[in-house]
C-alpha cells in the first residue's frame, strides 16, 4: 500500500515551518520532503536539512530533465521538489510532507491528484506583520513584497482541502494532526473554510 501525500502551504509570516516540525515530532511515521532552492542560505542553515541548495545553472538543468514534481519561481528564487526525494518513499508505505506554495501545490494536486493539501492561515494581518517582523531576517524592503504578495496566496486557499488557522499554536497542531489521521483512516477531511477569516484577510 502506497503512503499518503500531504502538502502545506501559507504565506510568509504564517507559521508554516513551525507548525511542520512540531507535526512531524508528534505524530510518527511521516517524512519532509527537502525542497531544492537556488535561494542563500540563512543564518543556521545547513545543506540537505532545511533545503538542497543548488546554483540557478544548476536547478534550471534539474527542470530540464524533468526532475521535479513541482516548481516555482517565489520571491526570484526557485524552489523545487524532486521526483526521487518522494517517489521511492510513497511508494514504500511511508507517508510523505511536502512544504511549498500555492503555485507549487497546484502543480503536485496534477499530478498526484490522491495528495491531501492544507493551507495555513494567520489569525489576522496584524499578527501575520508582526511575525515577519519579528523573523529578524528580512529588509523592511522584503517585508512589504511578502504583505503585498501575502494577498494573492491567500486568495488560493480554497483550493487546498482543507484550511488550518494558526492563530493558538497547540490548537493549530492538533487540526493538522487529525487531517493527516483522517488521511490514514480514509475518513473525511476537516471540513471548515473559514470565509469570513479569509474576506477579512484580503480586505
Amino acid at each position: 500500500m502506497s503512503g499518503h501525500l500531504f502538502i502545506v502551504a501559507a504565506p510568509s509570516g504564517a507559521g508554516k515551518s513551525t507548525l511542520v516540525n512540531a507535526l512531524l515530532q508528534r505524530e510518527p511515521g511521516i517524512s519532509l520532503s527537502i525542497s531544492h532552492t537556488t535561494r542563500g542560505p540563512r543564518p543556521g542553515d545547513t545543506d540537505g536539512v532545511q533545503y538542497h541548495f543548488v546554483d540557478r545553472a544548476g536547478f534550471e538543468a534539474m527542470i530540464a530533465r524533468g526532475d521535479f514534481i513541482e516548481h516555482a519561481d517565489v520571491f526570484g528564487n526557485y524552489y523545487g521538489t524532486s521526483r526521487s526525494a518522494v517517489e521511492p518513499l510513497l511508494a514504500a508505505g511511508r507517508d510523505v510532507l511536502l512544504e511549498i506554495d500555492w503555485q507549487g501545490a497546484e502543480q503536485v494536486r496534477r499530478v498526484m491528484p490522491g495528495c491531501v493539501s492544507i493551507f495555513i492561515l494567520p489569525p489576522s494581518r496584524a499578527e501575520l506583520e508582526r511575525r515577519l517582523r519579528a523573523r529578524g531576517t528580512d529588509s523592511e524592503a522584503t517585508i512589504e513584497k511578502r504583505l503585498a504578495a501575502s494577498r494573492n496566496e491567500i486568495t488560493h486557499a480554497g483550493e487546498f482541502d482543507c484550511i488550518v488557522v494558526n492563530d493558538r499554536f497547540e490548537d493549530a497542531v492538533a487540526a493538522l494532526r487529525s487531517i493527516v489521521r483522517a488521511a490514514r483512516a480514509g475518513q473525511p477531511l476537516p471540513a471548515a473554510r473559514h470565509a469570513a477569516l479569509i474576506a477579512q484577510l484580503l480586505a
